[in-house]
């Protein structure tokens, strides 16, 4: 048995969801919330279209090309920020609950997988890829050129894509339903992902399941890239953290609370190796590896983890 599949064993015998849906980082219940609200926000925009002019024609074509993505690069110069817009929001009530059931899915094994700090970046590259995927194939493809100045893209897919082979990559061998004898591999739960995703783009344009494309290779880069040393979410949650501190120019930059308690021991090392586990230890390794993942763990804290298992503490 493998290092983190004793991790994943003390999870379920523990019980335990560190990232509860009321937790303030929890960066899942974020990308979800905001797809939800951006998606009501459009729908409701549409709601009084609707009743002001009795069709939907003055909303597609006056009220809707602000938030969807345009075929064509001479229209995205006049409208850029919907390169970020159009993987946000979705018009079909159907098709954002799909979405965000699969964003759920993946979001939550991301996170268990690498931390906290990946998800948002991974949907974000996964949404641009998809994007500058779906504009160039109007551009090269001859059979998808005269379609290009009416074509437009909205909706999460190529996101939530990049989110699910992620952490497909990421970890082949992670196992879903752990109860269910040895439960079920990932990449399962990925194919039925994406043969869900093929049949649902079965009566559009191929340039969406060129985008979908897109938001796949940018999973799979950037599993690779972080592989190599090179991980795509750092300058992400610096940027984050710089235009979150510039909303609170009062608060001091100092390390939380927790961890100003728990190196507040005077002169003496903060790393004092002892055999007794604690609990307080234990959880304090649970949230390491639920905010940076459990590749970041020292061999000490490798061993207190496996020693918590057996032990069954």
């Amino acid at each position: 048995m493998g290092e983190s599949d004793r991790y994943q064993e003390y999870k379920q015998q523990r019980s335990r969801n560190r990232f509860l849906l009321g937790q303030a980082d929890n960066a899942l219940v974020w990308l979800v919330a905001m797809n939800v609200m951006f998606s009501i926000i459009i729908l409701f925009i549409r709601v009084v279209f609707n009743f002001s002019s009795g069709s939907n024609t003055g909303f597609d074509t006056t009220a809707l090309p602000y938030f969807q993505l345009p075929a064509s690069f001479g229209a995205l110069v006049y409208k850029p920020w919907t390169l970020l817009t159009y993987m946000f929001g979705d018009i079909k009530v159907l098709g954002l609950l799909g979405n965000m059931l699969w964003l759920w899915a993946f979001g939550y094994i991301l996170q268990d997988i690498a931390g906290n700090k990946k998800l948002i970046p991974i949907f974000i590259y996964g949404g641009l890829a998809g994007g500058l995927f779906f504009i160039i194939s109007h551009s090269i493809f001859p059979f998808l050129q005269p379609l290009q100045p009416a074509a437009t893209l909205i909706g999460a897919s190529a996101a939530v894509t990049a989110v699910a082979v992620a952490a497909t990559v990421l970890a082949p061998d992670y196992r879903i339903l752990r109860h269910l004898g040895k439960g079920i591999p990932i990449w399962v739960l990925t194919a039925i992902y994406l043969l869900v995703v093929v049949a649902g783009l079965a009566n559009r344009s191929s340039a969406n399941g060129l985008a979908t494309l897109g938001g796949a290779l940018a999973g799979i880069l950037f599993v690779s890239l972080l592989r190599r040393g090179y991980d795509g979410s750092i300058w992400m949650n610096k940027l984050y953290n710089w235009i979150k501190e510039l909303g609170n120019p009062s608060k001091k930059i100092n390390a939380p609370a927790k961890q100003q308690a728990f190196y507040n021991t005077g002169n003496r090392s903060p790393y004092n190796k002892t055999t007794n586990i604690t609990q307080q230890r234990v959880d304090e390794i649970l949230d390491k590896i639920n905010q940076k993942g459990y590749q970041f763990l020292t061999d000490e804290e490798k061993n207190i983890l496996k020693k918590a298992a057996d032990e069954d503490l």
